[in-house]
């Protein structure tokens, strides 16, 4: 199932590294459905969580008292509709407002691949020092080939 993932950059723009770029899929989430004003506190969206606990909380009084069930019940279950379905997009836009900036949007099935599509499209700047090449010379003391097996099947000794 495809989904959309938005990338977003720290405030003041990208680390070298970026370490601190974060991928966020844009869509229906199950915890702020289940947990909503839980999972707005989590993501530091504090008017969110206590809006949503207040609803719930009337909505859970609502329900206590006699032909008010049906109103209680859809205002709580509204609330968590609202979280599950706008969670995610109140969570970009909070992380927005606070200076980080939405560098693309990628649709990928799942986070690695979007990872994988955003980062290969990004040039790391290297600092002019050419990087240490790896050591493929054999050390001659570690040259012992061994008659070991690998579960019980035959041994390559290095090469085919």
């Amino acid at each position: 199932m495809t989904s959309s993932y938005v990338v977003l950059t720290a405030p003041g723009g990208a680390d070298v590294a970026h370490e601190k770029t974060r991928i966020i899929r844009d869509g229906f989430t199950l915890l702020g459905f289940l947990f909503p004003w839980l999972w707005l506190l989590v993501h530091r969206l504090w008017l969110f969580a206590i809006a949503a606990f207040l609803l719930q909380a009337i909505g859970g009084c609502l329900m206590d008292r006699p032909g008010l069930w049906p109103a209680g019940f859809a205002i709580t279950v509204g609330t968590c509709i609202l979280t599950g379905i706008e969670g995610m997009n109140i969570w970009i836009r909070n992380l927005a407002s606070k200076g980080w900036n939405e560098e693309a949007l990628i649709t990928a099935d799942s986070l690695e691949t979007a990872e994988d599509i955003y980062f290969s499209n990004i040039e790391t700047p290297t600092s002019g020092k050419a990087l240490p090449a790896p050591d493929w010379k054999r050390n001659p003391s570690s040259n012992k080939s061994g008659d070991t097996t690998s579960l019980g099947l035959f041994g390559f000794d290095g090469g085919r």
